[in-house]
């Protein structure tokens, strides 16, 4: 389906009523409206830049945004440097990157509207905006968020969706922030598009179990393609998640769970492992079957998410440059 045909579709269900059912705390579509009146428009076009720069950068920022609000609320702490910041917890060491596009978002944004928008938002934005340039939906952001004050490295590592997590376990860290079995399946759907380092799988490859070399769940032919390239790195080799369709945001993430050619344990769970089978199943079967219905899903939890604990009014603050709190 066209990029556009997805707009469309989305827009409808949103005008029908089918759409992000929210809170919305005190966030807002317009908080910028008359402070910084081209905050949309200075991340998307920086955005884009950056895409055309590195096309994996699309699903590094929406990953951002995803970790940030998973970890005292979308506060922009994932930012925050320090070897006690979240972006040095184990979930994310090695692994979340474009904190230099942010710098470049940030920078972009301070120059038209100094003090003016907070880096948690900036997220929420440039997360939109990757998924929009990955042929995905588009949807209205709420704005408003504050930024946080303080990292929370042991959040990061208690809290956080490991690849390694069983389909309860993650079912249990989405609950805790509000999000339900459907918004595990929808936001899983984001592996769509990126790329996955061969420590966080290269465990389904060999030495699985006492009675099977190869994870049994993992595509023969795909776990000898896998094999090959991991066995002679140091595990940071990487791969697409969505193999075969590696750059676009469609549904042939679920396609490939069906086939079992998903990459990581955390994906493939979802349809094989015995707790997806009984909770998640019957969700990856209709997105397989039904790009619309992934896509509308897709939305309605990202605003969900996009809402987990907001820092609003006069808490947290609006920092100058997302990687420390103001002096």
């Amino acid at each position: 389906m066209k990029m556009g045909s997805n707009f469309l579709f989305v827009g409808f269900l949103l005008l029908m009523g089918f759409g992000p059912i929210t809170a919305r705390s005190q966030l807002s579509y317009d908080f910028y409206s008359k402070s910084c009146p081209n905050v949309f428009s200075i991340v998307r076009n920086q955005v884009l830049n950056a895409i055309k720069a590195e096309t994996r950068m699309a699903a590094s920022l929406l990953r951002l945004h995803f970790h940030d609000c998973f970890v005292n609320g979308c506060d922009g702490s994932i930012l925050l440097d320090g070897s006690d910041g979240e972006k040095f917890a184990l979930p994310n060491l090695n692994s979340v990157r474009g904190f230099e596009v942010v710098d470049s978002i940030k920078t972009a944004v301070e120059s038209a509207c100094n003090g003016t928008v907070s880096c948690a938002d900036i997220l929420a934005i440039a997360a939109k905006y990757a998924v929009v340039f990955s042929g995905g939906p588009s949807w209205r952001v709420l704005v408003g968020r504050r930024d946080g004050l303080v990292a929370n490295q042991s959040g990061a590592n208690s809290g956080l969706p490991s690849p390694f997590d069983s389909i309860d376990n993650i079912t249990t860290k989405f609950n805790a922030v509000g999000l339900n079995t459907t918004d595990v399946v929808a936001l899983s759907g984001a592996h769509t598009i990126g790329r996955a380092r061969c420590v966080l799988f290269s465990n389904r490859l060999s030495n699985f179990s006492p009675t099977s070399s190869v994870d049994p769940t993992l595509d023969a032919s795909m776990a000898a393609d896998l094999l090959s390239l991991c066995s002679l790195g140091d595990g940071n080799t990487t791969t697409a998640l969505d193999r075969n369709s590696t750059d676009v945001f469609d549904n042939h993430y679920f396609q490939n769970l069906l086939n079992q050619k998903g990459l990581l344990s955390s994906d493939q769970g979802l349809y094989s492992s015995d707790e997806g089978i009984a909770s998640t199943k019957s969700l990856v079967e209709t997105y397989s079957n039904s790009t619309e219905r992934f896509l509308c899903d897709f939305v309605n939890s990202m605003v969900k998410m996009g809402n987990i604990s907001p820092l609003t009014g006069s808490q947290g603050e609006v920092r100058q440059n997302c990687r420390v709190v103001n002096s």
